[in-house]
């Protein structure tokens, strides 16, 4: 292709970086979102205590609620994990996190009420791959 002008090359140029500049924006704005206040869905859940129960066996779980974003890292509960990108919706919400020396995982959520949910999530723990599913359920007050 045979650029007439030099400023042509230049606005060519200028929109490639700009295009490049508005994706790294988006990659940045997803992690910012899910570190300041996380996903709004999960916002919306009634907050308490809830009872989850991880399909295919395993024991109950009970978990206080206080912003929703406790339900993301049920294999990593207590590590120090970062969300990597949020992708949320009306009534679900997807939530990839690192937990340095711990692993990282992808949860899903969907909403059904605002004191039920359906859980998805998979990853490293500790070495060790895992793959859960679980409903999640409001019971009460946190004690």
């Amino acid at each position: 292709m045979k650029l007439g002008k030099p400023t042509m090359l230049f606005s060519v140029l200028l929109s490639g970086a700009g295009a490049i500049a508005l994706g790294l924006s988006v990659l940045v704005a997803a992690p910012i979102s899910a570190q300041s206040g996380g996903p709004s869905l999960l916002s919306r859940l009634a907050k308490g205590e809830w009872t989850v129960r991880f399909r295919g066996g395993g024991t109950e779980r009970k978990i206080c609620v206080k912003t929703g974003q406790e339900l993301i890292r049920l294999q990593h509960s207590g590590a120090q994990c970062k969300p990597l990108s949020t992708d949320d919706g009306s009534t679900e919400v997807t939530v990839n996190y690192n937990c340095p020396g711990k692993g990282y995982g992808r949860t899903s959520i969907r909403r059904e009420t605002s004191s039920l949910v359906q859980i998805e999530s998979q990853g490293f723990a500790n070495g060790r791959p895992f793959q859960l599913r679980a409903e999640a359920r409001r019971t009460g007050s946190c004690r």
